[in-house]
């Protein structure tokens, strides 16, 4: 524990939620300190940690500025959203906090709540005029990071609030669709399935599909039912001319290679339009992992036992 007069030491109070030696800590220095090493304040902690009694301390005792930003341009309540502190988050709201402020990259509180998974901050937030649409740097808005996280009860909330959700792309022209194929999230994909309106085989800039995403990161219970709810393709290309089992062999997935070849039919020696390379050409590429994806297309019984 830093010693009295440390400057460290109201720091380590916010965060430890410890009001009363605070207290006494900032009246013997008579003021409220000064910004930590990242530019955080007192309220950063106190928000970061959970700790609404100390919040409301530094508010209304020193008049602490609740939209102060730190170097990476988080406010509190971004600090508060994002660790899932709803007293926190509803104290700042209460006391006029603005509810879309951008911190670095133009994130806002409410998609930093779509990564913990906390309904209640989220429909705080959105009842105090928190805009799922607003995007990031990278063309993300809520319902891509809350796609990534797969919750399907937060996205089905967010779809009911903003209905036409769903159809929004990244700058890289990504839908949720894709964001959750791509990490598994199995739930989140029959979400948006059934709410959204997506084509078979939508592409993004690089034309990949959500199928392609799926099975290059080994989700084969997602492949399946876009097969059987989206009508996917199991032949469609990329930009380059690659096909699903040229991604997933690109990866290394070995199940998802046994999948299309043995269950689908897949030509294990398809070549991709653009160069020409079977599957087991990208199997060899130097960024596949693991190796034995590029043994097992070698072998003339993958579909056989081990």
């Amino acid at each position: 524990m830093a010693a009295p007069g440390d400057p460290r030491r109201p720091y380590r109070l916010a965060q430890e939620g410890r009001l009363c030696a605070l207290r006494e800590e900032l009246r013997g220095a008579g003021r409220a300190s000064c910004p930590g090493p990242a530019g955080d304040t007192l309220l950063h902690c106190a928000a970061r940690h959970g700790h609404r009694d100390v919040l409301a301390y530094l508010v209304e005792s020193w008049d602490m500025d609740i939209e102060a930003a730190n170097r990476d341009y988080k406010r509190p309540l971004h600090e508060a959203a994002s660790m899932g502190h709803r007293d926190c988050v509803r104290y700042l709201l209460g006391r006029g906090a603005a509810v879309d402020c951008l911190k670095k990259a133009d994130w806002t509180p409410l998609m930093m709540a779509c990564t913990r998974r906390n309904l209640e901050v989220i429909q705080d937030l959105v009842e105090h005029g928190a805009n799922p649409l607003l995007k990031n740097k990278d063309g993300w808005n809520s319902v891509h990071v809350a796609s990534r996280e797969g919750d399907p009860v937060i996205l089905q909330y967010l779809l009911t609030v903003c209905p036409d959700a769903w159809k929004t792309e990244s700058k890289i022209g990504r839908t949720p669709l894709h964001t959750a194929a791509m990490h598994g999230c199995l739930e989140a994909v029959k979400v948006l399935l059934q709410r959204g309106q997506y084509q078979p085989d939508c592409r993004d800039r690089c034309g990949s599909t959500p199928f392609m995403d799926a099975l290059q990161c080994g989700h084969i219970d997602v492949a399946r039912l876009l097969l059987e709810k989206h009508q996917a393709s199991t032949s469609a290309q990329d930009s380059l001319g690659a096909q699903a089992i040229h991604r997933a062999a690109l990866t290394g997935q070995n199940e998802a290679i046994r999948f299309l070849v043995c269950e689908l039919g897949t030509d294990v020696d398809v070549r991709a339009a653009s160069g020409h390379l079977t599957a087991l050409h990208y199997a060899a590429k130097p960024c596949t992992w693991p190796a034995q994806a590029s043994t097992r297309l070698a072998s003339s019984s993958f579909c056989g036992p081990g």
